[in-house]
């Protein structure tokens, strides 16, 4: 789609679950031209039913189209990414919105597609699943982390970022595959291992009722995500086992510590972790960012771009826009406030 208007770009969402039906519903309420389509045939009449286009064969969906949104089981977008690779055209970007990125990464490479495919993760969700939890504007204003490639142009990520934050006001978060792995084993895959440990231990207990009877906010609130379909979830945290595995250990560590003050019997050592942690729950709520520019060549070379890009996701910051004019491309960008 380089060089497409965003308004004239033609778009194609494959797999209409939760994201990638909400992605389709926002893409059709925004005025583009947008088809889906899911491999289960349920999916594709209740799609049709709603007025969405969902041919009943995927090359059909893809053929000639722009940009392809990938969703679905993470297993299976690997798999899917090269099905649609070869069912389209150079011109056409690919991206995805798999919770992990190491590993359709490396299938990008390994297959030389990093060229017209942008590894991406939409930061939004609930715990309902299909395309009757769908809605046009859960991804609104959302973090979307996207991978630019290692190696040059830049011109895909650029193209996309632009089109995400038209379409959807993302909040674009450049990042490598692996620090997000590394990011969003903390950020969200070890709290739905937390959730799921909390909730079984209740359910396994012979005070079951008399705990659902007494719980209240703090029991519901940390045991929300434990209410995600469990396939989604297994998948989830097999795909990305390597980073959640090595980020538990600091987990551990800190539960330890808290325990060791518990049964220690001190009071002090306990309120103290408590604070540091307090402190960090804060700051969800209070995170002031800076806005700033920032201007490349639009065509290379692409090194100092790229680490920018990186650096800033790394940091905590996003993109608020991004567009290339003639010989330069330039950022708006948000950063934590004295990053």
């Amino acid at each position: 789609m380089r060089g497409t208007p965003i308004a004239d770009t033609r778009a194609a969402v494959v797999g209409t679950g939760l994201i990638g039906g909400s992605i389709l519903l926002r893409l059709r309420e925004a005025g583009i031209d947008a088809v889906g389509w899911d491999p289960d045939p349920t999916t594709r009449d209740r799609a049709r039913r709603q007025g969405l286009v969902h041919p009943d064969d995927l090359a059909d969906a893809v053929r000639d189209r722009d940009v392809v949104f990938l969703s679905g089981p993470l297993p299976t977008l690997p798999d899917t990414l090269l099905t649609v690779a070869a069912a389209t055209g150079e011109h056409c970007l690919i991206t995805d919105v798999g919770s992990t990125k190491s590993t359709i990464a490396a299938t990008a490479a390994e297959h030389g597609l990093t060229h017209r495919f942008v590894p991406g993760h939409p930061m939004a969700g609930t715990d309902r699943a299909g395309l009757t939890a769908a809605t046009p504007d859960l991804l609104t204003g959302a973090p979307w982390v996207l991978c630019p490639p290692a190696d040059p142009p830049l011109d895909p990520f650029r193209t996309l970022a632009a089109l995400l934050i038209e379409v959807f006001a993302a909040r674009v978060v450049p990042m490598s595959p692996q620090v997000h792995d590394t990011a969003a084993a903390l950020a969200s895959h070890i709290p739905h291992l937390l959730a799921g440990s909390l909730a079984g231990a209740v359910a396994r207990s012979p005070l079951r009722d008399a705990v659902l009877a007494l719980a209240a906010g703090s029991f519901r609130d940390g045991t929300r995500v434990a209410g995600t379909p469990s396939t989604r979830t297994a998948d989830m945290l097999i795909s990305n086992r390597e980073f959640v595995l090595a980020q538990l250990k600091p987990v551990e560590g800190f539960l330890a510590d808290l325990v060791a003050a518990l049964r220690d019997d001190d009071r002090t050592r306990l309120a103290e972790h408590y604070e540091q942690a307090r402190r960090l729950r804060d700051a969800l709520a209070a995170r002031p960012q800076t806005p700033s520019e920032r201007t490349f060549p639009a065509t290379g070379p692409y090194a100092a771009e790229l680490d920018f890009l990186l650096e800033l996701g790394r940091s905590g910051g996003h993109l608020s826009g991004c567009a290339v004019d003639g010989s330069t491309v330039t950022y708006r960008v948000y950063r934590p406030t004295g990053r």
